[in-house]
């Protein structure tokens, strides 16, 4: 039996806006699509706090034991400057100021980006499609569209008639808006713009004469718009309705609203059963954002070379900071948030590689079955890691009490524990122990000697040199216990 047969996991529906009891299409089996990043610069960490949500729930519907077919796409094409379907290509338009070839940006800001992902140790998605991999695929549902009346062409451009969709469906379900009191407070087109309606958005624009990311269509020479790239990957690969579509907070409207519309056009059906979106990174009190300048970028925190914090922190720190935070929660960055961030991650790790010196006793005197039920219940409700998080604290207790010996579990019972402990630690929360990256050989070998001098002091009754070694450990994040196997160390 898998362990989802046995957990009836909660997701929050961005469509219904409420939690909903989350039964796939094929029983066993999971589609998810998530929009991934548009590759003309570096991904920032309000980028990556989208991309870790997603992470952790296809870890944890892998470890439910559902077959998840994850689908993360590359738009390496069509995304123009603003969402009024105006501007230059992000892409060309970097491609154009450094004078080289727009593929080559696609190339390099790719690679920064599975490298980030990598060093954060997410796991890779099924499916990893580009736009400009599927042109054909999308130039098919621009025909399909324009022949069911509900999109005009306007020298050479294709645009989707929201104002027709809308008698017969509702634009705006997802994002809440009303599109004929929109409709009613705008002002007519002045004339220079091709669309019928400003709400109407493009599924195909003509390249002028500066565009040099281009492809031939029956309309024109020129390129797919923004958001039919993600009908088309995600109909092919997971077809008409799939079970999961995740995203950021700020792709609600127009991305995803205008990818049910053209769906909906295109094979009548609604095309998603969740829909699922991560909430933003704040920095400085406002959203973290390229277009802004209002960012910091990875591998600037990891580093410590930005002018935001006074050193680095680690990638394992920098996940267990954002998964601190539900994911439709707002995420204030700050520094000291970081900081106590680091010293929790620390001591979770340092209990955890303990786990394996605990001895088995004849009884069980810990409710080990009570918190391993909640550690599912906190990730069955809408993926709730910061409870979760809690949890794998109570474990921590649990080890201390069990290293003291003031607790004891059978041989079975410490078993589930560690396997369970494991499961949250590794598999689902995606951490890693880094601490041996600053528990150098060197570093063990000084604080050995200094251990080894504090003992002397005791021995001599000198109480004053004794306290003066721990406490100055102590200022440098270096922690010592006292037990009955003699003293240990820890880095906080």
């Amino acid at each position: 039996m898998e362990i989802y047969q046995t957990n009836q996991l909660r997701i929050y529906n961005s469509l219904s806006k409420s939690k909903e009891d989350f039964t796939p299409i094929v029983p066993g089996k999971v589609g998810m699509y998530v929009c991934g990043p548009t590759v003309y610069s570096n991904v920032h960490l309000g980028n990556v706090r989208t991309f870790l949500s997603f992470d952790l729930i296809y870890r944890y519907l892998k470890h439910l034991g559902y077959k998840v077919r994850y689908v993360r796409n590359i738009t390496d094409a069509g995304h123009l400057e603003n969402d009024a379907d105006e501007g230059e290509d992000r892409i060309a338009k970097k491609a154009r100021l450094e004078e080289i070839e727009p593929m080559e940006v696609v190339q390099r800001y790719t690679v920064d980006f599975h490298q980030v992902l990598q060093r954060m140790n997410f796991l890779p998605p099924s499916i990893e499609p580009t736009a400009t991999g599927h042109i054909v695929e999308q130039v098919e549902i621009v025909k399909a569209i324009i022949a069911k009346g509900l999109a005009y062409v306007v020298n050479g451009s294709v645009y989707f008639d929201v104002i027709k969709y809308n008698k017969e469906e509702a634009y705006g379900e997802l994002s809440g808006r009303d599109i004929e009191a929109a409709v009613h407070q705008t002002r007519s087109l002045d004339g220079q713009s091709e669309k019928k309606n400003p709400q109407d958005f493009a599924l195909w624009k003509k390249a002028d004469d500066r565009h040099i990311m281009r492809w031939p269509s029956p309309w024109s020479d020129g390129f797919p718009g923004w958001h039919l790239e993600c009908t088309a990957m995600s109909t092919k690969y997971l077809g008409e309705t799939f079970d999961i579509h995740g995203g950021g907070m700020d792709l609600k409207f127009p991305h995803h609203e205008c990818e049910i519309a053209q769906s909906k056009a295109y094979k009548g059906v609604e095309p998603v059963r969740y829909w699922m979106h991560a909430n933003m990174l704040i920095l400085n009190g406002q959203k973290m954002a390229k277009s802004t300048g209002n960012y910091i970028l990875p591998n600037e925190l990891f580093s410590g070379e930005n002018q935001l914090l006074g050193r680095g922190f680690s990638p394992s720190t920098v996940r267990f900071f954002i998964l601190q935070a539900h994911y439709r929660s707002v995420l204030d960055f700050t520094g000291p948030g970081l900081e106590a961030s680091e010293k929790g991650y620390v001591k979770l790790m340092e209990a955890f590689s303990k786990i394996d010196s605990i001895a088995s006793g004849d009884k069980d005197t810990l409710d080990i079955k009570r918190w391993k039920q909640q550690c599912y219940a906190a990730m069955n409700d809408d993926f709730n890691s910061p409870v979760l998080i809690a949890q794998l604290f109570e474990a921590v207790k649990y080890i201390n009490l069990l290293l003291d010996q003031q607790a004891t579990l059978t041989a079975a019972t410490l078993a589930d524990f560690t396997s369970t402990l494991t499961v949250f630690v590794l598999d689902v929360l995606g951490l890693q122990d880094e601490r041996k990256d600053k528990r150098s050989d060197t570093l063990s070998g000084v604080v050995d000697i200094l251990i080894d001098l504090r003992n002397e002091a005791r021995d001599n009754k000198d109480w004053a040199l004794s306290d003066k070694i721990r406490d100055q450990l102590a200022t440098l994040g270096v922690q010592l216990k006292d037990g009955k196997e003699g003293t240990t160390f820890s880095l906080q």
